[in-house]
């Protein structure tokens, strides 16, 4: 699937001696997703960011699950990163901005998002405890960083406060979702500009 100014979707495949990674994403979606990476709560989260992104998603990365989680996670990440940066193209009449506080229960979590072009995360989110299940909570933050190397965004996560991991977890992925959601949206006042002075966003 090619990248179009219409549709705005793109596919990208990744090969390295640790994964193989595929990701085809629809920008302009309702948040469908097929995703198999082999790790279960991993698919969860991704199944989140999709479904609240209304960015529509096929995922299938098989990795080195033998040794841990981390590459599997990480180069899924950049794949998607890569994909969304594709599928954006110039980045013609987007929102651009965007900043959420979402709740869960106990846990408020806060994104902010600059489709920027200029890739940086900044990571306020603290865990209890080095796992959810048998995933390693550091991988959270490690799969962000590729996200906003590879898409070109900058990112904030803040995490407010929360008593359950799995919920501080996923808010994260919810919270970003819906700013992905709200920046990557066209702005019809706009007019198809790049929402910039500079004239760019790269």
């Amino acid at each position: 699937m090619a990248e179009t100014a219409a549709s705005r979707t793109a596919t990208v495949s990744r090969k390295t001696n640790e994964t193989s990674v595929s990701v085809t994403v629809g920008i302009d979606g309702t948040g469908k997703s097929k995703i198999s990476t082999g790790v279960g709560f991993f698919d969860h989260m991704l199944e989140q960011l999709s479904r609240h992104s209304l960015i529509d998603m096929e995922i299938e990365t098989k990795g080195d699950l033998h040794i841990d989680d981390h590459h599997t996670v990480e180069d899924t990440g950049i794949a998607i990163g890569q994909a969304i940066a594709k599928a954006l193209g110039d980045r013609r009449g987007i929102t651009r901005y965007a900043s959420i506080d979402l709740a869960m229960d106990e846990t408020m979590t806060k994104a902010a998002v600059d489709v920027s072009g200029r890739p940086f995360l900044v990571w306020n989110v603290a865990f209890s405890a080095p796992k959810i299940g048998t995933f390693d909570t550091e991988l959270v933050r490690e799969f962000f960083h590729a996200l906003a190397q590879n898409a070109g965004i900058t990112l904030h996560i803040l995490n407010h406060y929360g008593a359950n991991n799995h919920h501080i977890a996923e808010t994260c992925f919810k919270a970003v979702a819906r700013v992905l959601r709200t920046a990557t949206e066209i702005d019809p006042r706009q007019a198809g500009r790049v929402p910039s002075t500079k004239g760019m966003l790269a």
